[in-house]
């Protein structure tokens, strides 16, 4: 059903100032309640640079209102998240009077708008006036002294004011580099995990890594790509229960593994038989997924075992699909005793296209997976001929997890 409501009415008539501006920080429109607030029109701001349109008060060098403003956008930019800044002193120019200033304190809020491609689009900038709380005094009295001792006491108010929003503007940004430092530890540590130097001979095979939204981007889904003697190559996706670094640490053992299995097993069955076994003594391995399938390029052939993981997708050029579901056991770890497990095989033609791929890029809360797997070959159907890069942007993209999921992902995309 179509929506009556008409957005852009109701961004004009919000009551909180409000404007937004695009990745360059141009500002692109900008409500009624912004402009009463500045006593500017549309026409001064928008196409503006925000700092060209708002510059900092040169009368006033402690005041850093600008800076802290332009580092909470360009904070948005690069992590795609909503900024709520501290209380900030950051004056504006007097509408028709060049040079001069009127003092202003704001509260603001950036909240950036993802694009289908993930990335920022627009942020919209909204701001609390408090300047009339702040330079609110006290009725004036008709003694000179009461009078001076108000003023005096209303400066100082002023100026405890500001002083403890400094001190939480710094506070927050020594959080905030302390959570960046622990961040690209992480990254670092899953980096080092997700090595695949086999992969840089693979100029058709393209992977993609993204960890839950609100993660430290470490995670319990893996990939690999493995040359094998015979000039074949391996494949794998995997899922270890759970997030953070204990999930990543686990992963990291398991992956190996099964790296080491199929290269001295070459079946993949054998090859999960042997990380079956390896999982009973690994903690936090229990009920992981993984699928591993071995591409034989002279016969034309993949061979395929999955431990309760989903089926990969193998996607014709006229936008066909077969899932590779003929060899699916359960999960590492939850059999109660140790049963071989199978493998399966189907051939390919030229052109084809091999997807492996973990949970989080179709599992939606609520949804039948049925719903998901049908999502999923639709979207692949639509840019069968892609080249694996575009298939694997236009994939995340219109599975609406490009900027994130709740659930890790790890994608493989192989050109056959």
């Amino acid at each position: 059903m179509t929506s009556q409501i008409d957005y852009k009415a109701l961004f004009m008539a919000a009551p909180n100032p409000n404007l937004v501006l695009g990745p360059d920080l141009v500002i692109v429109d900008v409500n009624e309640a912004y402009l009463q607030a500045t006593g500017r029109t549309r026409a001064d701001l928008i196409g503006q640079y925000m700092f060209d349109a708002f510059p900092s008060n040169p009368a006033d060098p402690h005041a850093t209102g600008m800076q802290d403003l332009d580092a909470s956008l360009h904070r948005i930019l690069r992590t795609k998240t909503p900024d709520t800044m501290a209380l900030t002193k950051y004056d504006i120019p007097r509408p028709g009077r060049p040079g001069t200033f009127e003092e202003r304190w704001w509260s603001p809020i950036n909240t950036p708008v993802l694009g289908p491609d993930g990335q920022v689009a627009w942020i919209i900038h909204r701001v609390e006036d408090v300047t009339p709380f702040i330079l609110a005094r006290a009725a004036q009295p008709d003694d000179n002294d009461d009078r001076d001792r108000a003023l005096g006491e209303r400066e100082a108010m002023d100026a405890e004011l500001y002083v403890r929003a400094r001190e939480l503007q710094r506070l927050n940004e020594e959080l905030r580099r302390a959570h960046a430092r622990e961040r690209q530890v992480a990254v670092t540590l899953q980096e080092t995990m997700l090595r695949s130097p086999d992969l840089a001979h693979h100029q058709h095979i393209t992977v993609r890594y993204l960890p839950a939204s609100g993660s430290l981007n470490v995670c319990g889904d893996w990939y690999d790509v493995i040359d094998l003697p015979d000039n074949g190559f391996a494949v794998a996706v995997g899922d270890v229960v759970g997030h953070g670094l204990q999930a990543a640490a686990t992963m990291g053992m398991l992956r190996s593994a099964l790296s080491a299995g199929v290269r001295a097993l070459r079946e993949p069955g054998k090859a999960l038989d042997l990380l079956d076994l390896y999982s009973y003594a690994v903690e936090g391995a229990l009920a992981t997924t993984a699928v591993k399938a071995v591409i034989d390029p002279e016969r034309r052939r993949i061979t395929y075992s999955s431990a309760g993981h989903l089926p990969p997708v193998l996607l014709h050029p006229d936008g066909t699909c077969d899932l590779l579901d003929k060899s699916t056991d359960p999960p590492l770890g939850t059999r109660p005793r140790h049963i071989p497990r199978p493998h399966a095989s189907l051939p390919y033609r030229t052109g084809d296209t091999l997807v492996l791929y973990t949970d989080g890029l179709i599992e939606r809360r609520g949804e039948d997976i049925d719903a998901g797997l049908h999502r999923l070959t639709d979207t692949l159907a639509r840019y069968s001929t892609a080249a694996t890069e575009r298939l694997a942007d236009s994939l995340l993209a219109r599975l609406g997890v490009a900027g994130g999921a709740r659930d890790d992902i790890a994608l493989i995309i192989v050109r056959l």
